[in-house]
């Protein structure tokens, strides 16, 4: 499923594999377009595969018109050796009953590639959070039973919240409880799909509404810093504003053009 862009496969063993999840409010898309423009990662390959819609675009991280025109597809991957980070950008949506087998694919290249962990970036509805979600951060995260082994001290060091189990049946009281993302995507079916494989995943997501997400995106890609160190602050200053992401050029244009001077 992956295709190089060089002649030869690039090694990624022991690399740390960053990927969002085609989420409620595009959230972990927006969590990663951050990552990329403000390390500067570079392309190393993409996906050939029927699993998402296909489309093609501008480059989304252009710095200059001489990079501009450089086309980008569905399924790009970018790597960062000085980090040991991959990261994988999803730009369109699942075709129907093919998400399942876009993450069964996306784990075999996983473990034939040798990296070491994947990070997921998500989001789940905020309106389905129960009273005690309600009342605490709006951040949860979850970890594969082989990642607890070699992480769980140093999230619990973040003092980080893990995602609630909920009744596998909303509204039925004797329904058994389950980990459940609503508007997650393919979270769940990643989520679960690591664990049988005994895959080291874990899942960062934030509970969000629909609008403007960039907010949503900023605080989501500083909370993986908060356990990665991906980007130091530029100052020294704590707060988490100090930290100096870059704005992909891309985003100049998320909702669209401004209107037309005609209209008025």
């Amino acid at each position: 499923m992956f295709v190089p862009c060089g002649e030869s496969v690039p090694d990624l063993t022991n690399f740390t594999l960053l990927m969002p999840a085609v989420s409620v409010g595009n959230v972990g898309q927006l969590a990663i377009d951050l990552i990329i423009s403000t390390l500067n990662m570079c392309k190393i390959g993409y996906f050939y595969t029927d699993c998402l819609v296909p489309m093609a675009g501008n480059n989304p991280y252009a710095t200059e018109e001489e990079d501009s025109d450089e086309l980008s597809i569905n399924t790009e991957v970018y790597s960062l050796p000085s980090k040991k980070l991959v990261v994988l950008q999803l730009r369109s949506i699942f075709i129907k009953y093919k998400s399942k087998s876009f993450c069964e694919k996306l784990l075999a290249w996983v473990e034939n590639s040798g990296c070491a962990r994947i990070i997921v970036l998500s989001s789940s509805h905020s309106y389905h959070r129960n009273d005690l979600q309600l009342r605490s951060t709006p951040f949860r995260y979850l970890l594969t039973p082989s990642m607890q082994k070699s992480v769980q001290n140093k999230i619990k060091s973040l003092n980080w919240l893990e995602m609630e189990k909920s009744p596998c049946i909303p509204e039925v009281s004797d329904s058994e409880f389950c980990v459940r993302i609503p508007g997650g995507g393919i979270t769940k079916t990643l989520y679960d799909e690591s664990c049988s494989k005994e895959i080291q995943m874990a899942v960062l997501l934030k509970f969000v509404s629909e609008g403007d997400n960039i907010p949503d995106a900023v605080s989501l890609v500083e909370y993986l810093n908060e356990w990665l160190h991906i980007v130091k602050p530029s100052s020294d200053s704590p707060r988490a504003s100090a930290l100096p992401w870059k704005v992909p050029s891309s985003w100049r244009l998320l909702f669209g053009s401004g209107l037309p001077p005609a209209l008025f």
